[in-house]
């Protein structure tokens, strides 16, 4: 995809998303979005068997440790590392070459993170008083039992991860992002069947743990075919002094700075959160929901844009990758603004609906809806850093995602020391989010100042279009909402279901309309999409 590719329809001004960038993000946000309702459904499960308790906190900071380390080795640093580099292999270089150095990354893979992960089995007790200050003693015993039991899973979707961007590499985008729903469908399998058995909580926390494990080997596994039709075979091959290998390394390093803002200052919020209880839960339920936007819309066109930046910038085509990266920023936006007005006003009604039967109580609902609200106003940035930090490391620039990382963290610390006082688990919210914001402007401003291309008139005009399109449904989104509340009530499914739903469908339809009045050529990027899948 160059430059030159011809921009279908649109108005004056920048040419709408390009073809090849809204087709591949279409596939993986369909993909993407199937995995995310199948995570919601698993966070039902989990919800209604345990709901908001110390037992639940202390799987949510089980878990955070190996998340932590996932995020920066294999959705984070390692794929933007690895997919530049194997791209530029796959361009330049025999095939042959391109799959030698996949294999000697599995391997150093392999090694590195078998030392992490027998260290971190050896002596867990530190790393979870650290993370969980607040916990009691047989809290803090229990964490460190599910730590052991989900650490093997920081080397599976590592190198599910490594399948994942040698397939994107290769133009594959659909199986990669099905991916992680083979981890939702492990998981609630296995919540089901300990629902059925009946077991003390206790039993049901550790046996979702050992569930947890085994959703995170079904991810690695079902990309092996796909990978296996490219012609790869995995074979042991150390070769640490491989200039491919070596040059992978020189951007992990950064890039682990770089891409660890949001992690780390979600590892921060956990410090602080462990000393109230139920808290740690409920922001990981919030997460878990603004997290479905992201996935769906941010990563959904970060991948997508990753592979074409890296394509770009092996090919030293300067304009073609502003031009990918702002068409990026472009989606990202258009996708991203009127989610974040639909999470702040229907916040209550969607937690509801999805979570409070069971163990999990009204009082829960309120408390994850106030978190999820202050979350929302970080996702636009949190999904416009997925586009925009993979383009430095692209250009082999990764300082610059290493400051904005710095510069987020400190603005998240700073926050969370002020207003968790005041606001309690909410402010550790509101922190994530501006830092989120943080880092999405040192990442713009630089590459701005440094390549030029972004700060453009018709993005100026674009944003003002698409807000305003999002004001407006926002003010159909709340008039709906409480008319159907007055209506029909709160209590029940049926309720809960059309007092959640409803309006975001009529959400929807008033967006794309207004949209639509107003010109935005993102429209019928999204209208040729959704066609592909009729």
């Amino acid at each position: 995809m160059s430059s030159s590719d011809p921009a279908p329809g649109g108005t004056s001004g920048a040419p709408p998303p390009q073809p090849r960038l809204a087709r591949a993000a279409g596939v993986i946000g369909v993909a993407t979005s199937l995995s995310r309702v199948l995570g919601l459904v698993r966070e039902q499960v989990f919800a209604g068997l345990l709901g908001a308790s110390p037992l639940t906190d202390a799987f949510v900071v089980a878990f955070r440790i190996p998340n932590l380390l996932r995020d920066l080795f294999a959705e984070g640093a390692l794929s933007a590392a690895f997919v530049p580099t194997f791209t530029d292999y796959l361009t330049n270089r025999p095939r042959a070459e391109a799959f030698l150095l996949a294999n000697r990354i599995i391997t150093a893979l392999c090694l590195v993170l078998g030392v992490i992960v027998l260290a971190a089995l050896a002596w867990p007790g530190p790393l979870v008083r650290g993370l969980a200050p607040g916990f009691g003693v047989d809290q803090q015993r229990l964490t460190i039992l599910m730590t052991r039991i989900m650490l093997p899973v920081l080397p599976l979707v590592s190198l599910a991860a490594v399948c994942m961007g040698m397939l994107n590499a290769e133009g594959k985008f659909g199986t990669p992002a099905l991916a992680p729903a083979m981890f939702n469908v492990v998981a609630i399998v296995t919540g089901a069947i300990l629902g059925l058995l009946g077991l003390p909580e206790r039993q049901v926390v550790v046996g979702w743990a050992v569930g947890t494990l085994l959703g995170a080997g079904g991810q690695l596994v079902l990309q092996m075919p796909s990978l296996h039709r490219t012609g790869f075979r995995w074979r042991a091959r150390v070769g640490l002094r491989d200039p491919g290998v070596r040059r992978v390394g020189s951007l992990m390093a950064p890039a682990t700075v770089g891409l660890a803002a949001t992690q780390v200052n979600i590892m921060v919020a956990t410090m602080f959160a462990s000393h109230e209880a139920g808290a740690n839960t409920w922001l990981g339920y919030a997460f878990r929901l603004l997290y479905l936007p992201i996935g769906v819309f941010g990563v959904a066109v970060g991948t997508a844009a990753t592979a074409g930046l890296a394509r770009k910038a092996a090919g030293q085509d300067m304009e073609g990758l502003r031009d990918t990266l702002r068409q990026a920023l472009r989606l990202v936006a258009f996708l991203t603004i009127p989610s974040t007005v639909g999470l702040i006003l229907l916040a209550r009604p969607i937690v509801r609906l999805l979570f409070e039967h069971g163990r999990f109580t009204a009082a829960d609902t309120e408390a994850t809806a106030a978190a999820l609200l202050f979350y929302s106003l970080g996702l636009f940035a949190y999904s416009a850093v997925k586009a925009l930090a993979p383009a430095f490391y692209a250009l082999e620039r990764p300082r610059v995602p290493v400051v904005a990382s710095l510069a987020a963290v400190a603005a998240n610390l700073a926050l969370n020391l002020s207003l968790y006082p005041v606001l309690k688990f909410r402010g550790l919210a509101l922190g994530v989010a501006a830092a989120a914001v943080v880092n999405a402007g040192v990442l713009f401003a630089a590459f701005q100042r440094r390549y030029g291309g972004l700060l453009r008139r018709d993005l100026a005009v674009m944003l003002a279009k698409v807000s305003a399109a999002a004001v407006l449904m926002g003010v159909v989104v709340w008039g709906s909402a409480r008319f159907l509340e007055r209506a029909v009530g709160t209590r029940g499914l049926g309720a809960a279901a059309l007092v959640a739903l409803v309006p975001v469908v009529v959400g929807v339809l008033a967006y794309g309309a207004a949209c639509l009045a107003l010109r935005v050529p993102e429209v019928d990027a999204a209208r040729r999409v959704l066609a592909r899948f009729r």
